[in-house]
């Protein structure tokens, strides 16, 4: 869980007052960075994240810890990966999206982003039910209706 306190931009021209922004704001940016990545199946979360996400509201902080110390952000994303593609591979890509994205959007330093890669997550089948055959009690030898 990212801290209470807001995180204060340093900006060279503070004339116009300080620019703060809320730990969840970064990690609402981290999710949708880690999100995009291809191989990326879904964010691990919490229990309420699971049913906040039931009750229609997408929780794009799901699975995204930050912490933040000497104005350094260190970042910690757990994830699902699909079955068969490169965990080194993708892990490497979600680091690099993920600084680009806080950096770019906040300017600020990104110490470390931590990949935890909970699980691997297999293709589920697509299985054709005939609405007129629903116990397939019409197929053929072959296995065809």
């Amino acid at each position: 869980m990212a801290e209470d306190s807001n995180i204060i931009l340093n900006s060279e021209d503070q004339s116009l007052g300080t620019i703060q922004i809320a730990p969840r704001v970064l990690e609402i940016i981290a999710g949708i960075a880690a999100g995009q990545i291809e191989g990326v199946s879904r964010m691990h979360g919490s229990i309420a994240n699971s049913v906040s996400e039931l009750l229609g509201r997408s929780d794009h902080r799901r699975g995204v810890k930050l912490s933040n110390s000497d104005d350094e952000l260190s970042i910690d994303v757990d994830v699902y990966l699909e079955y068969g593609v490169s965990v080194p591979k993708v892990a490497a890509e979600i680091q690099d999206k993920i600084k680009q994205q806080v950096t770019l959007m906040t300017d600020l330093s990104v110490k470390e982003v931590n990949v935890h890669v909970q699980g691997v997550i297999t293709e589920k089948e697509e299985q054709q039910v005939d609405p007129n055959d629903i116990f397939r009690e019409h197929e053929n030898k072959d296995g065809e209706e």
